[in-house]
């Protein structure tokens, strides 16, 4: 079987040029970790807010490194500074705006600002990009989704889909850790791997 392989992607002028430490990286890091049980390898990328080369890293974390899911972080917003997702969208196949939809969903929850959002999901060959909020406790929220005090989920995270996309994007078979984030399929796709 092979390896799943991640892309992390900071978008940040400051970040980049030393500024300040970037959070994104990190916090996407800690949470692959508890959610994943599926073994996975991972190509990080620190950029500033330039469209080329943002392009270039996408293009570069699907084409060489093989990444079956490419996570970016920043730049989302309607600044001028802010063209995460144009990069995202000018290397794109294919769009999947229900991951969109979903994250402005969940960031309505806390804050109105979260209209202001552009952060899209598309399909690139063989890997899934998505672009994520910029701060850890958003990007958190947005991949696991959100529970009540029963720990109940009240709205749905976009990893509970990201699995079943990978494996319909003939990518390896990805299991999660259900405390964190449950991986949804149907069930003629339910695979059990244990044997």
């Amino acid at each position: 079987m092979n390896m799943l392989r991640i892309g992390l992607v900071s978008v940040s002028d400051r970040a980049s040029s030393g500024i300040y430490q970037d959070k994104g990286i990190p916090a996407l890091q800690e949470w692959l970790a508890e959610a994943l049980t599926t073994p996975f390898e991972v190509e990080t990328r620190l950029v500033p807010d330039e469209q080329p080369l943002i392009e270039q890293t996408l293009c570069e974390l699907v084409d060489e490194c093989e990444c079956h899911l490419v996570l970016t972080t920043g730049g989302t917003g309607p600044a001028r500074r802010d063209v995460t997702p144009d990069a995202t969208l000018a290397v794109a196949d294919r769009e999947m705006p229900g991951f969109g939809e979903q994250m402005r969903q969940i960031s309505l929850r806390f804050v109105p600002t979260a209209i202001l959002s552009r952060q899209v999901g598309v399909i690139r060959k063989q890997a899934l990009i998505l672009n994520l909020p910029g701060q850890p406790k958003s990007i958190r929220e947005t991949l696991s989704g959100l529970k009540d005090e029963r720990g109940l989920v009240v709205v749905p995270g976009i990893f509970a889909s990201i699995p079943y996309c990978i494996q319909l994007l003939d990518g390896p078979y990805v299991e999660t850790n259900t405390d964190v984030v449950a991986a949804f399929r149907p069930k003629n796709a339910i695979r059990d791997i244990k044997n």
